[in-house]
């Protein structure tokens, strides 16, 4: 207990409070900014850093993370522009709530659960860290390497680029890890025969290149569109029936953030749409989503604040971070001699306990500045990309060179800056591969001592209790996915009567469709009316389908009593009939809906036949 007090007096120091002020404008603005996310920005300021002291700069980081979390809410709100990732969630009824004249009350909603789950994530967070922190002083070099392969398979398997692309990305990750000295042997390993890469590659060029230039790149060919005036705010302060509407979901959402944010892979991004996801399931009206639901607003911005709180238990506790974000803060401690894991709580409790009560006072500043300053967070977004990008990028090369003063890390700072605008291109999460990098290190050195403890037999990690339930866990991680595609490819032959026919890959299902042996009845009277069409007495380009020979005097009564047909049955009768245009064609664009009176328009043999139908 005599530590936590200790934490709110290094939190009161001048200099930390300043900073950890600054921090959570930083992120507010970032947040306002479309593109430019806080992993970005962070580490971009990676070289402000240097000059302060280790506890000042996570403080003023860790604000840049969760206060670019509200920031986002703004831009989403009022304009339908979501400036963080994680407020893509909030569009859907943020901004419908906005439309009908409640946008104060949205962005208050929004506010107040930010604070709540942002608040109770800390309580959690003071409890549960120091206990998962003396958990793993039983850590060994198994243990670690099993923990760093899960994390970098979790983000890669929760990742928005998708598994494939996320799990290259993170192998790329990998090699680049392996450049540089072996710790073991001393060789050089991809070095190119240049001694600048001797020492390995240094995070910061990596960072700033994929995260800042590449993305600074990529949102410039995007071309933001214009943003409209925002809609004028007033009522911020919810009415009594909105909170009592939106308290169940602050209170899940806070739940499901918290639980979500200590998972690798997890994060704000994933908390939001859970927590969104299960207000819609849960709601006795859920189609009242997506037109302006109070809960659609409150529930993913607790989610979204609390995950970002949480994402510092595995990080700070274990020494493995949870997202590109948290990676990128890694770095930053590592740079400061700091190194993330289950000693830092006794080591440098000051750190430990500086940054956690730091963020009681950052979410008190999020909820006192989140209004006042609506209107110049707004007008941010009237200036030009064209005007801030080149700025950013001078900052970025100047920032990168101050670190060793080398121009060679300009040149890695490019050289990653066009790799992570080609991977936005191709639908690439840089993430992953951040992420795989800096924990490469971890699990090579780990598992390289893990074998030389077993006498290079791999079955050793099942010896041990918390390697084996880990190594269960990553298994799981794996084969779950592929399971659930079996599974899924084995219902679909029998997803029951709506199911197309395997025979015919055109047949369109609708309702409750026509069984296998009907479709081919249907499909084999469709080329006999078809054929004798061709024979008949149907003019060229006609069409086919309107009789089986039939004179042009009853041509007119079949096609008047087959429109009246298909007006009954709607889309699903109109794609049942037959153009003629060719008997293949003819016969391959019949579809399967089902009603028995469709194939008797596909027949069409006379005037009596199509009455019938009708």
């Amino acid at each position: 207990m005599s530590a936590v007090i200790d934490g709110f007096a290094v939190v009161l120091e001048p200099t930390n409070l300043l900073y950890c002020l600054v921090g959570v404008v930083i992120g507010m603005l970032i947040g306002v900014l479309p593109g430019l996310g806080p992993a970005a920005t962070i580490a971009i300021l990676l070289p402000v850093t240097f000059g302060l002291e280790p506890v000042t700069a996570v403080i003023m980081l860790a604000g840049i993370f969760y206060g670019a979390q509200y920031g986002g809410t703004i831009t989403s709100v009022l304009l339908r522009l979501p400036g963080e990732a994680s407020s893509v969630v909030t569009v859907f009824d943020g901004h419908a709530l906005a439309r009908q004249g409640r946008a104060g009350a949205a962005l208050g909603i929004a506010a107040i659960g930010s604070f709540i789950g942002g608040t109770l994530s800390i309580v959690a967070l003071t409890l549960v860290a120091p206990v998962v922190a003396g958990f793993a002083l039983d850590f060994g070099p198994p243990e670690y390497t099993v923990l760093a392969l899960l994390g970098i398979m979790l983000v890669a398997t929760i990742s928005s680029g998708g598994r494939i692309r996320a799990l290259a990305a993170a192998a790329v990750g990998l090699l680049f890890a392996t450049v540089g000295r072996d710790d073991f042997t001393s060789a050089e390993r991809f070095t190119l025969g240049n001694l600048s890469l001797a020492d390995g590659l240094d995070f910061i060029p990596i960072a700033m290149g994929l995260f800042g230039l590449g993305e600074i790149l990529y949102n410039l060919e995007q071309r933001h569109r214009a943003v409209q005036a925002p809609t004028k705010v007033t009522d911020v302060w919810p009415r009594r029936a909105d909170l009592r509407q939106s308290s169940g979901a602050i209170g899940r959402g806070s739940v499901i953030g918290f639980v979500l944010g200590i998972l690798p892979g997890g994060g704000a991004v994933l908390s939001s749409m859970a927590a969104y996801a299960l207000e819609k399931r849960r709601s006795r009206h859920p189609e009242r989503f997506g037109k302006g639901a109070i809960e659609g607003v409150a529930a993913p911005e607790t989610a979204n604040n609390a995950a970002a709180t949480s994402s510092f238990i595995p990080l700070l506790s274990l020494g493995i971070p949870a997202n590109a974000t948290m990676a990128v803060i890694f770095g930053a401690l590592l740079i400061q001699g700091v190194t993330p894991g289950p000693q830092l709580v006794t080591e440098h409790p000051e750190l430990f306990w500086g940054v956690v009560n730091s963020m009681y006072l950052g979410n008190v500043l999020l909820l006192i500045m989140s209004i006042p300053l609506l209107g110049v967070f707004v007008r941010i977004l009237r200036v030009r990309a064209t005007v801030l990008a080149p700025i950013t990028v001078l900052i970025t090369l100047i920032g990168a060179y101050t670190v060793n003063n080398s121009v060679f890390d300009i040149g890695l700072v490019i050289a990653f800056g066009v790799l992570g605008y080609l991977m936005k291109k191709a639908g690439f999460d840089p993430g992953p591969m951040v992420l795989a990098f800096v924990l490469g290190s971890l699990l090579e050195t780990s598992l390289r001592r893990s074998l030389l403890l077993f006498d290079d037999d791999p079955t050793g990690f099942l010896t041990r209790p918390i390697s084996g339930v880990l190594v269960a866990v990553f298994l799981a991680v794996i084969l779950l996915p592929l399971i659930q595609t079996v599974l899924r490819k084995r219902r679909q032959p029998a997803a029951g009567p709506g199911a197309p026919a395997p025979e015919s890959p055109d047949l369109e299902p609708s309702g409750a469709g026509p069984r296998e042996t009907d479709l081919r009845t249907d499909a084999s009277r469709a080329e006999s009316g078809v054929s004798r069409a061709r024979s008949g007495a149907a003019p060229a380009g006609g069409d086919a389908s309107a009789g089986a020979g039939a004179s042009p005097a009853g041509a007119a009564p079949v096609d008047a009593a087959r429109n009246r047909a298909d007006r009954e049955r709607g889309a699903a009768g109109q794609a049942g009939a037959v153009r003629g245009s060719g008997a293949a064609g003819q016969a391959g664009t019949v579809r399967g809906s089902g009603a028995a009176g469709q194939a008797g328009a596909v027949r069409g043999e006379s005037t009596s036949d199509a009455e019938e139908t009708e």
